[in-house]
This record gives structure tokens, sequence and C-alpha cells, in this order.
């Protein structure tokens, strides 16, 4: 076994960072060849930290374990990240502006649930802007999906963008915020100055797919780690969580809508259903008339003759009837009779 042992004597400034070292056997003699001496380099962290980008990630009342879950992971994932307390629904947006400056953060990920069961995300560069609120859907933590891939905490990403980002405006405004946000600054104090995993941001169906992929190290292939999720673009503002809207996504169904129609879907199955019972209900009605009637009934029946159809057109003449003032009665009749 051999061990390292430093060098004596004074390091002149030039000299602080990278490091001389001897090698030494364990027999205790030193060896005094040129070829035994070797440079360690200095260690990465010793560079300045001068990009002081951090992030400020939480949420508002009212959702769910899934999105919680969601949020810890994404504080794992950025050592740049910093946590505070929800915030109550009835505030206003602009106070998160108020919330970062108070937490020295320059960029916001805010969690907006509504109804228990629709997420939003909104990412902002406070306090100037711009700003983007998004749909987020198909939510799956690292929890829960369990993928064999791993890696260091705190290691510097790299991020993976979808050729279309740069082919429109809105795509390329995103994809800068995108970059300051989920990039770990270089020599964080909580970061390792190690690249073993992607962020990647694709575009598929109008939608961003967020996905996080290890880096292999033996034939650099890429292994799933999570998490995962679907950004659905709604608006971009020019502010801070508010201002004028920079774009305005026209493909964009709000979940509320998304439901109405599932629901009117589902209730013309219904009607569909029972119109097609009453036609069978119909049909069955008919079908027993059918064998109740004779159908040679009416073969040997004769057309009757039609007659003129005369119009009177004055009234009739009334019509004079005789009385006989004195008839016998009945008793008188049957008597007459036996005589």
């Amino acid at each position: 076994m051999a061990a390292f042992k430093r060098k004596r004597g004074g390091l002149g400034p030039a000299e602080k960072r990278a490091k001389k070292v001897k090698i030494v056997a364990d027999g205790g003699e030193n060896e005094q060849n040129e070829n035994d001496e070797i440079t360690v380099a200095a260690p990465v962290s010793m560079g300045k930290w001068t990009n002081k980008e951090r992030v400020l990630i939480f949420s508002s009342r009212g959702i769910n374990f899934r999105t919680r879950h969601l949020m810890q992971d994404l504080r794992t994932m950025m050592p740049h990240s910093k946590a505070d307390t929800k915030m109550d629904r009835k505030d206003k947006l602009l106070v998160i502006n108020e919330v970062c400056e108070i937490k020295n953060c320059n960029k916001c990920l805010f969690f907006e649930a509504k109804k228990k069961q629709d997420l939003y995300m909104w990412i902002s560069n406070s306090p100037h802007g711009p700003s983007a609120k998004f749909l987020v859907q198909n939510i799956h933590t690292l929890a829960e999906l369990k993928m064999t891939g791993n890696c260091l905490k705190g290691s510097r990403p790299l991020l993976s963008f979808d050729p279309k980002f740069n082919s429109e405006p809105h795509y390329a405004l995103l994809k800068e915020l995108f970059i300051q946000t989920f990039s770990t600054p270089r020599y964080h104090p909580k970061s390792q100055p190690f690249v073993d995993h992607v962020l990647t941001f694709t575009i598929a169906d109008n939608r961003i797919w967020f996905r996080n992929y290890q880096i292999v190290e033996e034939d650099a292939s890429l292994v799933e780690i999570g998490p995962r999720f679907v950004l659905n673009l709604i608006k971009i503002f020019q502010g801070s969580f508010g201002g004028p809207t920079l774009f305005e996504n026209p493909d964009f169904l709000s979940p509320n809508m998304h439901r109405r129609t599932l629901r009117l879907a589902a209730a013309a199955k219904v009607r569909e259903k029972h119109m097609v019972k009453d036609i069978h209900k119909v049909k069955r009605k008919e079908a027993k008339e059918d064998l109740n009637k004779d159908v040679t009934a009416d073969v040997f029946l004769t057309r009757a003759e039609q007659k003129p159809v005369h119009i009177q057109t004055e009234a009739p003449e009334p019509k004079v009837v005789k009385k006989n003032k004195h008839k016998a009665f009945k008793r008188q009749r049957m008597q007459k009779a036996r005589r």
C-alpha cells in the first residue's frame, strides 16, 4: 500500500490551488526519484460562487399528497432552492413578490391548487417578471415511480431542450426561464462538483414534458430517475404574477370545460340508450298487433259504389202528420177483437 505525503515547505500564492505530493512506500524509506512526485489538482469547489440564483418553491393551501411529494422532490433535486409555508387562498398572488424578497430569492415556483383536483404552476422571475402559468398534468413522484436510475444529491444537471424551443418566441422565453430556474449555479455551497443527470424538456402535443435521467458512466446511456410531469401552457405575463399578457395559448382547454364535455358525452350516451329502448318497445307493439290481424280477411271485400254527393241548399219541406183524435185505447181494441 502506498500513502500520499505532502511535500513540506512554503507555498507561493500561485501554488495554493495545485499541490505536489510524494509517494511514500510502506517500508518507511522515502524514494527520491522525480517520477514519484505527482500534482493533485485543486477541488472544483474552491472556485468563486458568482451566480446567486435562488428559487423559492412553495404552494397554496388545499394541495394533495402528490403535489407535496413533487415539491419535495424538486427541492431535493435543486440545492439552490428554498421552502416556505403554504400561502392562504385569500391572499393575492402579488404578495409572493414580497415573500421572495424576504427569502432573498429571485426565482419562484408556486403551485396553486383549485377545487382539490386541479394543479397550476407559476414560474416567475421576481420581482420584475416575466412569469408563466401552466396546468400541471400526469404527475409521478420519485416514491411512486421506483425507477432504477440514481444520482448524487446536489449534483449539477445538464439541461436538454427540444429544438422547437428555438422555433417560436414564446418557447424561447420559456427556455430562458427554465435555464435560470432549474440549472444549479456553479460553485454553489450546497452543490456537488459532478454532472451525473440530465433534465429534459420536450414539446409534444402542445405541451412541455419534463423528465429526469441518470447518465450511466460506462456507456453514457440514460436511465430515468424521476419525477415526471407535463406542463400545459396557459399564459405568459410581462410582470411577476400579473401584468400585460405576452402570449395566450389558443389550444388550452380549462379542466372545467373538459369535465363538462365528458359529462355531456356521458349524458348523450344515456339519452341514446333510452331512445333505443323506446324504439324497441314500439316495434314489439307493432309486431303484436300484426299477429292479431288476419292478413287474408280483406281479400274478398269489394268496395261499395260511391254515390254522388248531393248538397242541399234549401231547407226541406216539413212533413204533415195526420193525428187521430179518437184513437181507442189498447184495452178497447182488445175487447173489439174478442167480439
